[in-house]
Order: structure tokens, then sequence, then C-alpha cells
């Protein structure tokens, strides 16, 4: 299965704590283990990005004029049926995360920033998926969900809600 994540890092973020390669591998991993509609390459586009930014696509997108950690933009929202034969990639949609926010959240789950962006990253890849949490128990299930990706990269909830690399 062939992924293609465009990565964009906003120049105001000077050292983004992971790489582009690593968050690469990250959709990778995650997409080849997701039950998804069949297509011979899946694509996405992620921007990390700051709180000002964020902020503007939040109060114009959601009309919540704040900063949030992080947004996704599905694309596949519709029921488009796929073209036979086609050997285009699924476009799956576009995430933002604020990377003030998850340094912020890290340091109050006493984790790390590479940990809370992967539980991001995780959690806006459901959303374009389809996933929501409009109940507690449809976030419970989401939690579940993000803490099973990132066993699979190597990234483990601790028993106390920190995390810890594996």
């Amino acid at each position: 299965m062939d992924v293609e994540v465009n990565i964009e890092i906003s120049p105001s973020i000077a050292q983004p704590p992971v790489t582009s390669e690593l968050l690469h591998q990250w959709f990778c991993t995650w997409l080849k283990s997701i039950d998804l509609p069949p297509a011979s390459a899946y694509e996405l586009s992620l921007r990390l990005t700051d709180n000002q930014e964020i902020q503007s696509f939040n109060a114009q997108y959601r009309q919540q004029d704040r900063p949030t950690d992080v947004l996704a933009f599905a694309a596949l929202e519709t029921e488009t049926p796929l073209l036979p034969g086609t050997e285009d990639p699924l476009y799956l949609g576009d995430l933002m995360i604020s990377v003030e926010i998850a340094r912020d959240q890290a340091k109050e789950q006493g984790h790390s920033e590479i940990v809370e962006l992967a539980w991001l990253s995780a959690h806006g890849l459901l959303h374009l998926l389809g996933w929501d949490h409009p109940d507690e128990e449809s976030l419970q299930a989401m939690w579940i969900k993000q803490e099973s990706l990132l066993v699979q990269v190597g990234l483990e909830l601790g028993t106390s809600g920190g995390c810890q690399i594996l």
C-alpha cells in the first residue's frame, strides 16, 4: 500500500519535536492497520502550526474563535464511489496540529511532546476516517483506538495517564 503524507511545518515552528520522516512512518503504519475503502494509494496532508494560525482556521470553519489542538478536514464525508481501475490516490483530507498546544498538553499530561503529537495525529486521522465523539461513550471508544494506534508505533499510555516510549 502506498501512502503519501504531505507534511508542512509553519515557519513559526522553529524546532518541531518530530521529523517529517517519523510522522510519515506513523501514518503509513496506521493506515495499513485500518479498514479503508479500496484504493491503489492513500494521501493526506498534515500541517504543524502555531496557535494563531489554527485559531484562524477554527474560527473560520468551526465558528470557535480560539486555538485548538487538532483540526481535521475530512475528504471522505460524502459517499462518492471510487472509479474502477483508477490509479489516483484516495485523498483522505487535511490535518492541522498546534505544536504550541501539543507542548502544553504534553507537560500537563506528564509525557513527551513526541507522544502528544502522535496522540493528536492519531486522533486527527480517525476523524478523517469518519470517527467522531459527540458523547462520552464515543470519545472513550476513540481514545481506546488511539491507544492501539500509538502501541503500533512503539508508544504506550502509562497506567498513570502519562505516555511512555516503548
